[in-house]
């Protein structure tokens, strides 16, 4: 008879002690939330960052603020460690304001706002003029060919995709026009581009962002022009095809410069060795304030940080805040860090990135292996209370994914994507875009994501209840 109860008291006190943890936890994420709702400092500092810091262009005097300011802002919290990580970035800069216009035949000339794109070659000095050429596709690109495009400009005017509930889905399949246009175009002898700005909004914002030349074809001029302008030079080729456009761009480079990486550190009280990382990226574009893309998922981690200090939280494994330096058009600081981490053979169990806005989260994107995914689904009941129920993509982030090659689980903040690309690497990325409210919601859903995986870790045979 003893011996058959002992399942019983066996089930009976896993059953208890599986319900007093969630009790606990469950406790545990009411006071994060609360903590930050009621006294959260995210939204002052990224008041500062952005107004009186501003845009943080890698290379550039406010970005090293930005370093210098960070730095003393965690060590002020009471990071058992502070540090600066040094790395090589790239040092682009955008000259005069541009200037382009279309000159009709029938209409006079039409002035259209552009902006460079992120590592574009100046103009020459009184800018280019030529003839124009709409294009939708590389494979249209690459049916107009040589005898189409020699000494030409090529307008890249692919629209958003109207359909795609998660805007950054439509960003995905329009990105690439960015990326190497200007190289494609060259190919067949176009002399510079023009590229409808990646937004579903339009307006009169140019959208800049990082573009990349192939080292084997020529480098040509390339700018974006706002969705408003792409709309009124589409019309105007429609009526008629020998339309020319004038643009005229002073940017250039200068040789690499040292910035660094900030990382603060709270030291796991029982397992120490396992690591898990948070971050955003402290460099911006330099047309505005560099707020939502990406100040917010800075100070949001770093909310995480004094969270912690001030519940008296001692998590079980380290919680690292990493502020990358250079994701904007590098990665320099990503790859630093992840080099570092396999040189010195850190264990990182998970990554999480805030990089997609500081709008309200819906939930975390997964990318690792089914057992690291199926261990957070088991934690989905004790955010749907929060309004963290999307899990459904596989958004890590570009700071962190390189860690997935050294066995972490990578994890994006998914915030509501529908405003993003309102201001997206445009002069409209200023604070005043920036809802307190929405802000502080994604840095609590952060610090709840880490106490949890501090408490629990992903190790496929940890209990964790559902």
């Amino acid at each position: 008879m003893l011996k058959k109860s002992i399942p019983f008291l066996f089930f009976t006190t896993l059953v208890f002690s599986l319900a007093s943890a969630q009790k606990e936890d469950s406790l545990q994420l009411r006071k994060i939330t609360n903590e930050i709702m009621l006294h959260g400092k995210c939204y002052a500092w990224l008041d500062y960052l952005s107004n009186k810091i501003g845009g943080r262009l890698t290379g550039s005097p406010q970005a090293a603020a930005a370093v210098e300011y960070t730095h003393q802002l965690m060590d002020s919290i009471g990071a058992d460690t502070v540090y600066l990580q040094p790395c090589m970035v790239p040092r682009w800069r955008r000259g005069d304001k541009e200037n382009a216009k279309i000159l009709t035949n029938n209409s006079g000339e039409v002035t259209v706002p552009i902006c460079a794109l992120g590592g574009s070659v100046a103009t020459a000095q009184g800018g280019i003029t030529a003839e124009v050429v709409e294009v939708h596709s590389f494979e249209e690109l690459k049916k107009m060919g040589t005898a189409g495009l020699r000494g030409k400009i090529v307008f890249f005017n692919q629209p958003f995709d109207e359909t795609a509930v998660n805007t950054f889905d439509a960003y995905e399949k329009t990105f690439m026009f960015r990326y190497i246009g200007a190289s494609e175009a060259a190919r067949y002898g176009a002399i510079g581009t023009v590229l409808r700005s990646l937004t579903n909004s339009i307006d009169n914002y140019p959208h800049t962002g990082v573009m990349q030349y192939n080292d084997s074809l020529p480098k040509i001029p390339c700018c974006a022009i706002s969705t408003g302008g792409a709309e009124q030079l589409s019309k105007l080729l429609k009526n008629d095809n020998k339309i020319r456009f004038h643009f005229e761009m002073s940017c250039y480079s200068m040789p690499d410069v040292k910035s660094y990486n900030v990382i603060a550190e709270i030291r796991g009280s029982q397992h120490p060795e396992e690591i898990i990382a948070v971050g955003g990226h402290l460099d911006s574009w330099d047309l505005a304030q560099g707020s939502n893309d990406d100040g917010a998922g800075v100070v949001q981690s770093i909310e995480v940080l004094r969270t912690y200090r001030a519940l008296g939280i001692k998590p079980k494994r380290t919680v690292r805040i990493v502020i990358f330096m250079n994701e904007e058009n590098g990665g320099r600081g990503a790859k630093k860090y992840a080099e570092e981490a396999k040189r010195k053979g850190e264990e990182h169990i998970a990554a999480l990135e805030t990089d997609a806005g500081g709008e309200t989260p819906l939930g975390f994107g997964l990318d690792g292996t089914k057992a690291q995914k199926d261990a957070v689904m088991k934690w989905k009941d004790l955010l749907l209370p929060y309004g963290l129920y999307d899990f459904s993509t596989t958004d890590g982030g570009a700071d962190i994914e390189k860690l997935k090659d050294q066995g972490a689980l990578l994890i994006g903040l998914q915030p509501d994507s529908q405003r993003y690309f309102d201001t997206h690497h445009t002069a409209a990325d200023t604070f005043d875009k920036i809802n307190k409210r929405e802000l502080e919601l994604g840095a609590s859903s952060l610090s709840m994501m880490i106490y949890l995986l501090s408490e629990h870790g992903l190790n496929e045979g940890t209990i964790i209840y559902h």
